[in-house]
């Protein structure tokens, strides 16, 4: 099965608990703080892999964590970093955060590595708590926990020719004459039902060339199998645009161009500004020569035409007129974006509101740091928490709102009694 869309949920690895622990051994009682920091989270990463062609892999399992730090330990033990998880993903896979919608990143190389989610930081062991004033710190901070984020990816083909055009107009056969692609082939419409690929030589240069499957009328707006690959004709580097001269199936062959043209300018304008050749298959038709003069006739100069036979191989003019457009034309490109990240917030903010039973609640990321940083049952970890509110003005805030000594204020979801 052809998968070229998929949303995944992913987790960075929380960091690891940093532990409180002392020294001891025979003939020392008072050793002193020994407590290991903990590891971090693993990382998310995504690999490009070109033996991949497509996100299958993620259809029935679309939930990924990495690994967790590991817990510290006494004797000034780090604890072990959590184990990464890369997800290997096609090329030509376009990564994005599925709530803003931004692009996070385009693998577009083999072996391309980009890191989505950093894993949490590992909490301090009580060893790193240690000062002049205070010598046996009795209390840790625990690891960072992550949070879990859905991610869209988006299989965008990366090849130098695109062949678009109905249903039946021998695009699949076109292929399979000029590569080695070995593609279903079939009289009835969608035989083609993910995009193919194939690799074409001429005069000792190749190039990649892609069959588009689904293009009808109404494509750009979800008729067919067209609003499913559309998307794999933006890599592309110049289209060939492949018509059915005989009009063996009762269709007008210059209508159906002029159809599929509109449904590439309906989904973007870029693609309709794209170079393009088209390709008169079925030129060994009876009555197919008249028919291409008269075509020919219609299209003018904008585009160039070129008579092929698919089935007997005919296509010689064909390979000659695009590889000449492509020696004018640029390498494929990754898509230009501005990079979306996960960052980590840095500054340190909060908010209070008041709840209907009179309690105060305080959230935001100063929160969740102290929440990490504060042991309750340690009178200094307390004394730290009480200085931190004060020197940031919570407490006069807390005033300024109500709050009187007695009542309920909610920190990291613990209830305190508000004494100032």
């Amino acid at each position: 099965m052809f998968i070229d869309r998929v949303i995944l949920q992913i987790k960075a690895g929380n960091g690891g608990d940093g532990i409180t622990s002392f020294l001891h051994f025979k003939g020392v009682v008072n050793g002193g703080p020994d407590g290991g920091d903990g590891g971090r989270g693993g990382d998310v990463i995504f690999m490009g892999d070109r033996h991949a062609n497509s996100l299958s892999e993620y259809y029935y399992k679309n939930k990924f964590s990495a690994g967790n730090g590991e817990r510290g330990g006494p004797k000034n033990c780090f604890g072990k970093d959590g184990d990464a998880l890369v997800l290997r993903v096609p090329l030509g896979t376009v990564i994005r955060d599925a709530e803003s919608g931004g692009v996070i990143a385009d693998i577009f190389e083999d072996g391309q590595k980009v890191t989505v989610l950093k894993g949490g930081e590992g909490g301090r062991g009580n060893a790193r708590f240690a000062t002049s004033r205070r010598h046996a710190p009795h209390f840790s901070q625990t690891g960072e926990k992550t949070e879990t984020h859905s991610v869209i990816l988006e299989l965008k083909t990366i090849a130098d020719v695109g062949l678009v055009g109905f249903p039946n107009v021998g695009k699949s056969t076109l292929l399979s004459k000029i590569t080695k692609a070995r593609p279903k082939i079939a009289d009835y419409h969608f035989t083609t039902l993910s995009p193919n690929l194939g690799v074409c030589e001429v005069y000792g240069e190749k190039f990649v060339v892609a069959d588009i499957p689904g293009l009808i009328e109404g494509a750009s707006d979800g008729a067919g199998l067209g609003i499913e690959f559309l998307r794999h004709i933006e890599r592309t580097r110049m289209l060939v645009h492949v018509v059915d001269i005989s009009e063996s199936e009762g269709r007008n062959a210059y209508e159906d161009f002029k159809k599929i043209n509109a449904e590439l300018k309906n989904y973007s304008p870029l693609l309709a500004k794209k170079k393009q050749i088209v390709a008169l298959n079925k030129c060994d038709a009876y009555g197919a020569e008249e028919k291409a003069a008269a075509f020919c006739e219609k299209l003018g100069k904008k585009y160039k035409a070129v008579k092929i036979s698919a089935i007997r191989g005919e296509v010689g003019d064909l390979l000659k007129e695009i590889k000449k457009a492509l020696d004018k034309l640029p390498p494929v490109q990754p898509e230009e974006f501005e990079p979306f990240t996960y960052e980590k917030p840095e500054k340190l903010e909060y908010t209070i509101r008041r709840e209907s039973d009179g309690a105060f609640v305080i959230e935001g990321t100063l929160v969740n740091v102290l929440s990490r940083n504060v042991v309750l049952t340690d009178p200094h970890s307390m004394a730290y928490l009480h200085k931190v509110l004060k020197d940031r003005g919570i407490f006069k805030e807390l005033r300024e709102m109500g709050a009187e000594n007695g009542a309920t204020i909610v920190l990291g979801g613990t209830e305190f009694e508000f004494m100032e």
